[in-house]
């Protein structure tokens, strides 16, 4: 029985000395031993193994951490959006620092004098329209009224009901509705922090990111990174601007017409805009149904009215405010916002577009002229 002992201490005594020879004051730790037989079995399966399981993990962390990252991502792409500003100001002598508060200060401003202005007016309007459900219900039930007629034909009053009845009831859907709100402007606040470091940090995001590509690819793929950063840049503004227009041209409109709820009506258009392709189409069919509320001339008006304005929007504004910065065909454009809006919904249709940009740009760059040479 006290062989095998023995025999250990033994291997473990010529293993010490053979420790205590190769150990030098150079190397106190010796030399890197020989590499494993990669071709080994053993060595191939549990590699196999270990790549199924990291990757099975990464999934499921992915899986879990989902809405962080896509507020992450979000936060990321306003950054780049809002980096061509920083970098302005920079190049006019401003301190780096100075140039990110400058341009987070006149953003606050904006949006906090907006608001100012806008949310009392929000409340008297959403206020009048609760006031004033009570009538367009009764209208609704009329049959000799042009609403009642309508809610006739296609059930409306029943389609409102089911979604409330569908929805747990009035105070499941106010609570419902209470936590939306909460958890909406949670994740806003979450963006705007995250947004803020980005900005300030990235140059050295950019610099880490290029430093993950070998260095003999470096130089190629900081151009074609800039370009894209460039592309999503002016994405980003632009579409600010064209969602500014909207809401500008629509308010304008329904003053002229006496359409109720003006002011929260351009709103929710400018707001519905910022998504590609199908945002101008929903806000264009909101103020026409509250147009519809006035009269039949007013209503038809308001629909040729966003007729025009979405070829205005396709075929004048958009290709000369954002298009010259993507050069994204139009079928390339609705495939990508559908596929987006199907994976992340809202913000997977707002950055869908440059997603496919800066993808085109890899494809005609990279991917193209390999294939042509093979």
């Amino acid at each position: 029985m006290g062989q095998p002992h023995n025999d250990d201490e033994g291997t473990i005594a010529e293993a010490e000395a053979e420790a205590a020879e190769i150990s030098t004051p150079e190397q106190p730790l010796g030399t890197v031993g020989k590499r494993l037989d990669r071709r080994s079995p053993f060595f191939i399966g549990m590699a196999a193994a270990a790549g199924v399981a990291v990757t099975y993990g990464l999934i499921q962390l992915l899986a879990g951490a989902e809405q962080i990252l896509v507020l992450v991502g979000l936060a990321l792409f306003l950054a780049i959006g809002l980096e061509p500003v920083v970098s302005w100001l920079v190049n006019h002598r401003f301190p780096r620092w100075l140039a990110v508060t400058a341009v987070f200060v006149v953003a606050f401003g904006a949006v906090g004098g907006f608001l100012a202005a806008a949310i009392p007016v929000i409340v008297e309007q959403a206020t009048a329209l609760v006031n004033e459900a009570p009538q367009y219900l009764r209208q609704a039930q009329d049959h000799n009224t042009f609403l009642g007629r309508l809610n006739e034909r296609f059930h409306l009053q029943q389609a409102i009901e089911s979604a409330f009845s569908s929805g747990g009831g009035l105070t499941s859907g106010v609570l419902g509705a209470g936590k939306a709100v909460f958890g909406a402007v949670t994740d806003m606040l979450i963006v705007v922090v995250l947004t803020i470091y980005f900005v300030a940090d990235l140059p050295r995001i950019r610099a880490a990111m290029y430093r993950l590509i070998p260095h003999s690819r470096r130089p190629r793929a900081i151009l074609i990174g800039d370009d894209i950063f460039a592309k999503v840049g002016g994405y980003v503004l632009g579409n600010l601007a064209v969602s500014v227009i909207a809401g500008v041209l629509t308010l304008i409109w329904l003053l002229i017409f006496g359409v109720p709820y003006a002011a929260l009506l351009a709103i929710a258009v400018a707001v519905l805009d910022l998504i590609p392709v199908v945002g101008s189409v929903i806000g264009g069919v909101l103020i026409s149904l509250v147009a519809l509320t006035v009269s039949l001339p007013v209503f038809l008006a308001t629909v040729g009215f966003a007729l025009v304005y979405r070829l205005v929007e396709d075929y004048l504004l958009v290709p000369k405010i954002i298009g010259s910065a993507l050069k994204v065909p139009a079928l390339v454009t609705v495939v990508a916002v559908l596929i987006g809006g199907a994976l992340l919904g809202v913000i997977g249709a707002l950055v869908a577009i440059p997603v496919a940009a800066a993808l085109l740009l890899l494809a005609e760059e990279v991917l193209y002229p390999r294939l042509d040479k093979a």
